[in-house]
């Protein structure tokens, strides 16, 4: 019976996400909740973006020079990883997991109580397609601003790595500077740009779908949000596999 649960979810979340990619019935109330979304979703994201970016970038930028760099070694080695790992993980991957805890629960707890007070019925009794109005907007907000995010993200980071040189003394900001200029890949950043975008995906339309369809009263609506960050998580973390395989 596991396999054949499964494969109804799976089938149901594609049908939901087919009707809500169809045409908006009013394309000026469809674009007001599309900025409403981008700025629930995304900009309201934006502290705690910065604030966990900063103190990573510092904390990677202080361990790499304590625990792994050597006489045998640059001192540049320092900058160059940092950058490396907020590139090519951090700032898409990890970020997006942190999001998706945020962001993902959120989605799922508004759905999922709009579901048990039967607003999404009262939609649909009026020949809206609430699917359309209440997720397309959600999935395509967040699309749009995690390449911003991320952007952000990476910035940050190197300026908490700065910190570590001008206020720490772990390492001169020099060598770090080198180290962040060395061997630049632009690619890296287009590839993290485009792994968020997929991400954010997976985030908003899992997380619509766990709270879109909820059945039961206000405690499934707290096990939907807690399936939504659950589901999100692994599905991005495959995902992260396949993508990073496919990118490189």
């Amino acid at each position: 019976m596991f396999p054949f649960k499964q494969l109804h979810t799976f089938g149901s979340y594609l049908t939901l996400m087919g009707r809500s990619i169809a045409v908006p019935d009013r394309w000026r109330m469809f674009l007001k909740q599309y900025v409403k979304e981008m700025s629930q979703l995304g900009v309201d994201s934006i502290g705690i973006v910065l604030l966990i970016s900063f103190f990573i970038g510092a904390v990677i930028c202080i361990q790499i020079k304590l625990n792994i760099q050597s006489p045998w070694m640059p001192r540049w080695v320092s900058g160059y990883t940092t950058r490396e790992i907020m590139l090519l993980e951090f700032s898409s991957s990890i970020m997006c997991l942190i999001l998706a805890g945020k962001v993902g629960s959120n989605i799922a707890s508004e759905l999922g109580t709009m579901r048990v007070t039967q607003q999404i019925d009262a939609l649909d009794i009026m020949g809206v397609n609430s699917a359309n109005y209440l997720i397309a907007p959600k999935v395509l907000g967040l699309m749009t601003l995690m390449p911003f995010l991320v952007v952000f993200s990476d910035l940050t980071g190197i300026i908490g790595a700065y910190a570590t040189a001008y206020i720490g003394h772990i390492l001169s900001p020099d060598d770090l500077t080198i180290g962040l200029q060395h061997s630049f890949n632009p690619w890296f950043v287009w590839m993290s740009i485009i792994k968020s975008v997929v991400f954010a995906f997976i985030i908003a339309s899992v997380s619509s779908y766990c709270g879109y369809s909820v059945e039961g009263g206000s405690v499934e609506v707290g096990k939907a949000s807690t399936a939504a960050v659950v589901n999100s998580s692994i599905i991005i973390l495959f995902t992260d596999v396949f993508l990073t395989q496919l990118l490189s």
